[in-house]
């Protein structure tokens, strides 16, 4: 490992003769002095120079000094001195360069100007180094820290992190399109959800929780939808019901909003973000309740409601969080708890957040016999579901959960208008790669 200090650490060292390493973000000539800003995982540093090559300069390449062009990879040894000018208010005057890689090409845009330049398309395009730009890597640092806070809160609440295939063998996980594999001469599906094994891993653990992707073969070209994303699935077992999945839930959100806070700070204040409060209880309307408010009789919610109800839930409640319970039976999968109040409404919940359904859960179905009758119901065969109904045959206790698409969050913080400028290498209907 080459020693060195990162950028952010400068002032730490004032006096001190440090090395830090990076991509070279700009550079900057003078009259008699050149400026050279590197950039590292924690931020820029800046290096300022004579214009005539320090003695013991050295090159890994050839001897043409020099500014390194943009971002040519560099380790600059200097002396840390005071300047608030510079960026994080030091940095490094009588520098020594060494030239770790030079760049074989100009990147498409300039990647040291404030603004993006690019369009999104030349962004997808050239990701690798369209990513290094601070306002489009700012996003993934984000996403990142609220997984981890997602973690934190559930390991606090005593969950158990698990993996679960993402090749399966049935296309019957839930309504969406599937796509389909060649799995050593048989079929095979990519996993639509790690729903069923969750389910079943309550049964091991009670409280289970999952990170990872799943695939979407919908012929959905919106700014929403991605053919695959990053699910944050959670399971928890004996529950009353529904409610207590969303009070886990609302715990889950808050920890991950810290995470951010306190992960991503830099992040925050680069892309000049408000983040959200949680309220201690999110307010809830009942889904005949939110039909009553929008005017609608449809069995389902539109994006133009979602965003209604939003608004509505900031106006009469200070809250940019709103959870819509009692979805229609016909609108959700075969294990959904019915609501044994309500005929034909679930004990199933959406969260909206900013004007858009972040996550989606509820009760599940716990007892064997009540799975085979709903199976029966809705005019499908046990045959292919048998692997799942497993676990049920031998006791499963009340259980619920959710998921919520890292992607739908973190492009509703940062304001992302297209979940594809909050995902580093989007697949969708048109892009398989880079």
């Amino acid at each position: 490992m080459i020693s060195r200090v990162l950028s952010a650490e400068l002032a730490e060292h004032a006096g001190q003769r440090v090395t830090i390493a990076g991509w070279v973000h700009r550079r900057r000539r003078l009259k008699s002095v050149s400026f050279l800003v590197v950039r590292d995982r924690a931020g820029l540093a800046q290096a300022v120079t004579a214009n005539d090559p320090p003695s013991g300069t050295r090159q890994a390449g050839p001897s043409d000094w020099g500014l390194p062009a943009e971002e040519t990879v560099v380790a600059v040894t200097g002396t840390v001195a005071a300047n608030p000018q510079a960026p994080g208010g030091h940095e490094l005057v009588e520098p020594s360069i060494e030239v770790l890689a030079r760049p074989g090409a100009a990147p498409p845009f300039d990647l040291y100007r404030p603004a993006v330049t690019a369009a999104l398309p030349t962004v997808l395009d050239h990701a690798p180094v369209a990513l290094r730009h601070p306002l489009l890597r700012a996003p993934l640092k984000i996403a990142a820290a609220g997984v981890a806070g997602f973690r934190e809160t559930l390991d606090r609440l005593g969950f158990t992190e698990i993996h679960t295939p993402k090749i399966v063998g049935s296309a019957t996980e839930s309504g969406a399109n599937v796509f389909a594999i060649d799995y050593f001469g048989r079929p095979a599906y990519l996993a639509q959800s790690p729903q069923f094994y969750k389910q079943a891993m309550v049964g091991v653990f009670e409280r289970v929780y999952e990170v990872g992707p799943v695939f979407r073969a919908e012929p959905h070209d919106t700014v929403r939808h991605l053919a695959q994303y990053t699910s944050l699935d959670a399971e928890l077992g004996f529950i009353r019901d529904h409610r207590d999945v969303m009070a886990v839930l609302r715990e889950v959100v808050a920890g991950m909003l810290e995470s951010v806070r306190r992960r991503a700070a830099p992040a925050v204040s680069l892309l000049g973000l408000r983040l959200p409060e949680v309220p201690a209880e999110i307010p809830v309307v009942h889904f005949t309740e939110a039909q009553r408010l929008t005017c609608s009789s449809e069995p389902d919610l539109s994006p133009a409601q979602e965003r209604w109800l939003s608004e509505w839930a900031d106006r009469e409640h200070g809250s940019e969080f709103l959870f819509v319970t009692g979805y229609p039976m016909a609108k959700r999968p075969f294990y959904t708890h019915p609501d044994p109040h309500r005929p034909g409404y679930t004990n199933g919940f959406d969260l909206l957040f900013r004007g858009l359904e972040l996550v989606t859960g509820g009760q599940r179905l716990h007892r064997y016999d009540d799975y085979v009758r709903a199976l029966a119901a809705r005019g499908e065969d046990t045959g292919p579901y048998e692997g799942y109904l497993q676990a049920f045959r031998y006791g499963m206790p009340p259980h619920g959960g959710f998921a919520l698409g890292l992607e739908r969050w973190t492009a509703r913080l940062t304001g992302a208008a297209n979940v594809r400028q909050v995902a580093a290498f989007p697949r969708d209907l048109h892009r398989l790669t880079p």
